[in-house]
């Protein structure tokens, strides 16, 4: 069979949309065979079918190609890019980030159904850019950019996320380290009679730490 087929070679020619798709699909299914024709079908652009009638030696050829461009080491945060005709900035600044901002990317980060709308969060169009400073447009709203954002390069996405999940890790990781070692915050939550039955810190630690081992294998 002559099928010509255009196999991605970096992160950054598969988009959003298509890795949303498959991690919905590999979500409730273990099966090895389909799982790696849906790949193909997914990233590659080609039909079941076409797949099907593929040699074994070539299935198990592209196989490795998409693996390795899995395994290719992620980019540093890209603060700007063009897409779509227009140029998207991160937020300038995380220590101004505004009430529904911080809510809606609370909800949406930690699902991967939800990435497009997390990424339109976290990416907005420059409105004033001098040098490598720049402002963004005022947050109105997820839905303003969410559609989008699904056809945004994988490479991009990766990025902002295992950022952003590092800098969460980070921090939980400093407040577990925190309460555990801080004789006075662990008094002023005595006092607060959060120490209830004797254990109410050890809770709120042990609820901590399990939270830190989620996000870790979460990024993973």
């Amino acid at each position: 069979m002559n099928l010509k087929i255009s196999i991605p070679t970096s992160l950054s020619e598969i988009t959003l949309e298509q890795y949303q798709k498959f991690l919905s699909i590999s979500k409730d299914n273990k099966d090895t065979i389909f799982l790696n024709h849906k790949m193909i079908e997914i990233f590659c652009g080609v039909s079941l079918v076409e797949v099907s009638m593929m040699k074994v030696k070539d299935i198990n050829d592209i196989m490795l190609k998409l693996e390795n461009v899995f395994k290719t080491n992620r980019d540093k945060l890209k603060r700007t890019f063009k897409h779509n005709n227009i140029e998207f900035g991160f937020i300038p600044n995380l220590d101004d980030i505004t009430f529904g901002e911080y809510t809606d990317l609370d909800t949406y980060i930690s699902d991967w159904d939800n990435m497009h709308k997390a990424m339109a969060v976290l990416y907005r169009p420059i409105t004033n850019k001098l040098g490598n400073k720049y402002t963004i447009k005022e947050y109105g709203g997820s839905h303003e950019y969410s559609e989008t954002m699904l056809t945004l390069p994988l490479d991009i996405v990766l990025s902002s996320f295992l950022f952003f999940s590092t800098l969460g890790i980070e921090l939980l990781k400093f407040t577990v380290n925190y309460l555990e070692t801080d004789k006075e915050i662990q008094a002023t939550l005595k006092q607060h009679n959060l120490e209830q039955n004797g254990n109410g810190i050890h809770h709120i630690t042990d609820l901590l730490k399990e939270t830190y081992s989620n996000l870790i294998a979460f990024q993973n």
